[in-house]
């Protein structure tokens, strides 16, 4: 049975937003048409519901850390990203029943906030039951570390039998960020990116002790492996920032989202797209915001032509799982049009997940899931609201 919704605005996302559009869709919500009003006048198209509000696809949640959603408001705000590490390790519980209870509200809050897939940071086993049974999409980013150049086989031998036990699961193996892992672990993950059918993500430049690491072996890292009583006289610095150290020793082969950029810089990006092809930038402001007190220059991306997607990081780093609620944030802070955050939300989203066949747009077979989001208008913009309801 195919029915109609229409709206304020539709958003497509492939092309403009329509002014009081028609969607029509069969009972799972597949895209079986998009239409301007004077199109389905002209499709006899009459039995319509409308809603007050734009009519978006579901948002895609490109950077997560569900297995740490027990630690919701326990680390302090502004800590600095060393010492929130710190933090991380020292709250992390082998409590099953908590943590599986949190991973199941955190799921649910995504779902409700009209999140259809997310790329979920994966360490442990204990997000898998949820991950098969839930009708959110996940795509689970195994994080290799180890910054001990002598023990990047053994990492990488573990990494992949943990990949075997998420079977069924979409899995990628992934490096962690640039100071957890050594060049020869970057090198195994190489040889082993050409069997790799996923994507690769790797937290990078979150903090600003981050580049001091790399350019002159200085900054908060240092007190990090003390604490973790890891012994780093080997390392020497670069010279040069952390990007622009690490991300030569990535394939250039495979989908890459570099994760945060906080302190990424405007000549961080021009070497970047010049020796990668196919990257994608997440940004999670709230996250930056909990931990640095810091955003990336989300203007100086916009003017680079990159491709942004969105990300909530974890509860450990922020308030709520919203995607609207970081595209709130940065059109406050930025300025950002509506219809460009919206495509930074799903469409680049599903693209580099490899999954925008289904989401991320308004095209006819889709189905990619239908929000109802708030809005407002100044000065002939459209402002996005804070409320979201999940259609479909």
């Amino acid at each position: 049975m195919i029915s109609h919704i229409s709206a304020s605005y539709v958003y497509p996302v492939v092309g403009p937003p329509i002014k009081n559009g028609v969607l029509s869709i069969d009972s799972i919500g597949a895209i079986k048409g998009v239409y301007t009003p004077q199109e389905a006048k002209e499709k006899q198209i009459n039995d319509i519901q409308f809603h007050e509000g734009l009519l978006v696809p579901g948002f895609v949640n490109t950077h997560c850390h569900i297995e740490l959603s027990n630690l919701k408001g326990q680390i302090p705000k502004h800590t600095g990203l060393p010492d929130f590490v710190k933090s991380v390790i020292k709250l992390r519980t082998s409590d099953e029943y908590e943590l599986n209870l949190a991973i199941l509200k955190a799921d649910i809050e995504m779902y409700e906030n009209g999140i259809v897939a997310v790329g979920d940071i994966c360490n442990q086993l204990i997000s898998k039951a949820l991950k098969v049974n839930t009708p959110v999409y996940y795509h689970s980013f195994l994080e290799i570390m180890g910054f001990n150049p002598d023990l990047a086989k053994e990492a990488m031998k573990r990494a992949k039998q943990f990949k075997d036990d998420l079977s069924p699961l979409p899995v990628s193996i992934v490096p962690h960020a640039p100071y957890s892992v050594s060049p020869e672990l970057f090198q195994e993950l190489n040889v082993y990116a050409q069997y790799q059918d996923g994507p690769l993500t790797i937290h990078n430049q979150e903090t600003a002790d981050e580049n001091a690491f790399f350019e002159q072996k200085t900054g908060g890292f240092l007190a990090l492996f003390k604490f973790l009583g890891q012994d780093i006289s080997f390392f020497k610095p670069s010279g040069k920032t952390s990007l622009q150290t690490y991300l030569p020793l990535l394939s250039s082969d495979l989908k890459t989202l570099l994760v945060h950029n906080t302190y990424t810089t405007a000549a961080d990006v021009a070497f970047a797209t010049s020796i990668h092809p196919n990257l994608y930038w997440c940004l999670c402001p709230h996250a930056n915001l909990y931990i640095e007190n810091m955003l990336p220059d989300v203007n100086m991306m916009r003017a680079a032509g990159i491709r942004i997607t969105l990300g909530t990081d974890s509860l450990a780093s922020n308030d709520s799982l919203s995607i609207l609620s970081e595209m709130n944030l940065l059109q406050e802070r930025f300025d950002v049009p509506t219809e460009q955050l919206l495509k930074w939300a799903t469409f680049n989203g599903a693209e580099f997940l490899g999954i925008d066949r289904r989401f991320g747009s308004f095209e006819l077979g889709k189905q990619p899931g239908i929000n109802l989001v708030e809005f407002t208008e100044k000065d002939g913009a459209v402002i996005l609201g804070d409320m979201v309801k999940r259609l479909f």
